[in-house]
């Protein structure tokens, strides 16, 4: 009589066949992983880790062209030439064909390319700058963009009887640097009687191609429109151009308590261009039997001016806050 129990049933064969099944093609699916992660210097064998590693100097990163890159001796954050220092490496996970995923990043202290330098976003200009000229001759605004500050002075000569009436016959405007922004003799509308040259400058030559009255009046106030202008007695140069200019956009350096003290005078007195000039600058102008220079002017109205810019700037804008 045979022995039963030493014979297999059909439910246990079938479980172990299936068993066994799993078994090889999950020792398959381990060899795989383990031939690619061998292959790329991963691991040192068999029965290692199955995690990625980077090697401290002679593994080279997957997909990278050209000569392998040498990792720094720690994992310190910033190298002695102040190079930053990033490795980061992912778990290896089955995908559709059962190789691991992974992602390596290096920036070596040793590698020939610089790091590209961040962009300063204040380091951009704001136009080209302006040279000084000497220049009574009128210059166009530096690539046309606009000044916010101009100073401006007007040289006048007499019409009527006895020359009585000042009429405008030349008028220079210059830029917060001191560039002539604009500088043209000006024909009066009205025939002139005296052409007051020991003062103006002027002389009966200077106006026989001048710019007309009208022409040069457009052009004037166009130009200071919205500006802060800057003059010394400037309700002279405004009331010669039949015009009003907003009040705070109008500096007047022979009103500034701030400039008479700083030159030693009273307080409320009203010094002339000259004197603060000399006063301040240690400097002479509007001197010699030529007359008055208006390019001259404007810029010690401006020089003066940026004396007391910050001061005189700051107590306007307090007084527009508190009134």
């Amino acid at each position: 009589m045979s022995d039963h129990s030493s014979e297999m049933s059909p439910f246990n064969y079938t479980e172990q066949r299936s068993s066994t099944a799993k078994r090889k093609k999950k020792n398959k699916l381990f060899y795989r992983k383990m031939q690619y992660l061998k292959g790329n210097g991963y691991v040192a064998g068999q029965h290692k880790s199955n995690h990625p590693k980077v090697d401290s100097g002679h593994d080279q990163t997957p997909h990278q062209n050209g000569p392998s890159t040498k990792g720094p001796p720690s994992s310190s954050s910033t190298q002695n030439n102040g190079l930053p220092y990033q490795a980061s490496t992912a778990r290896p996970s089955a995908s559709t064909h059962g190789m691991p995923s992974l992602t390596i990043t290096v920036f070596n202290q040793d590698s020939h390319e610089k790091p590209k330098e961040p962009v300063n976003p204040t380091s951009t200009t704001t136009g080209p700058s302006l040279s000084v000229s000497n220049s009574h001759k009128p210059t166009a605004p530096s690539a046309g963009i606009p000044t916010k500050y101009l100073a401006i002075d007007c040289e006048m000569v007499g019409a009527g009887p006895q020359g009585s009436i000042s009429q405008l016959a030349r008028c220079s405007i210059v830029s917060y640097e001191g560039d002539v922004v604009y500088d043209k003799f000006i024909k009066p509308s009205m025939p002139v009687t005296d052409y007051r040259t020991r003062w103006s400058g002027i002389r009966r030559s200077d106006l026989v191609n001048a710019t007309p009255y009208a022409e040069a009046r457009k052009e004037i106030l166009k130009l200071i429109n919205g500006k802060v202008v800057i003059g010394h007695a400037i309700h002279n140069d405004f009331k010669v151009l039949s015009y009003c200019h907003a009040n705070a956009l109008t500096r007047d350096t022979s009103r500034i308590p701030l400039l008479n003290q700083r030159a030693g005078f009273p307080e409320n007195q009203c010094a002339s261009l000259k004197r603060l000039t000399k006063a301040i600058f240690n400097r002479d102008i509007q001197t010699g039997k030529r007359g008055h220079s208006s390019v001259e002017d404007a810029r010690a109205s401006m020089a003066l001016y940026k004396v007391v810019e910050a001061e005189w700037e700051g107590k306007l804008s307090y007084k527009s806050h508190t009134s």
